[in-house]
């Protein structure tokens, strides 16, 4: 085994961030030990499963217009290191924040077949902030 293929399982099985991947469909097809704690689903439950178990429901129609245009062709904004601060849900119904790059998925044919997210959690940070913003308001009135 090569230092890479070292560097490619540890990454892969890391617990601080989700890596989430999914394919041309949004059904996610690889979810790490990382997505299994933000997001308190097994790996053995979310694989196979639709990206809908992480997206409030008020944002699903926004993510799968986007999704599936990005997936028919068109460009994506996103995709060239971009971090991204998105809503998410827990498996418990708990709100979290995430902020998240993506990376597209191509064969060696360059075509799209999916995504991979790497996600961490920031909620904690954002309801921080959200407080202080709450306080600062207050002081100025």
């Amino acid at each position: 085994m090569d230092v890479e293929d070292v560097v490619r399982r540890a990454i892969l099985s890391m617990e601080s961030d989700a890596i989430v991947a999914s394919d041309k469909d949004g059904r996610i097809v690889f979810w790490n030990p990382g997505a299994e704690r933000i997001f308190g689903y097994a790996s053995a439950h979310a694989v196979g499963q639709s990206l809908d178990i992480i997206i409030p429901e008020r944002l699903r129609k926004r993510h799968w217009n986007g999704y599936r245009y990005v997936m028919e062709g068109g460009d994506s904004r996103y995709g060239k290191g971009d971090l991204l601060a998105v809503p998410a849900i827990a498996s418990d119904g708990r709100n979290l924040s995430v902020e998240f790059t993506i990376v597209p998925l191509k064969s060696k044919a360059d075509d799209l077949m999916g995504f991979v997210a790497i996600m961490r959690d920031v909620t904690s940070r954002f309801e921080e902030t959200r407080e202080l913003r709450r306080k600062l308001a207050e002081a100025s009135k």
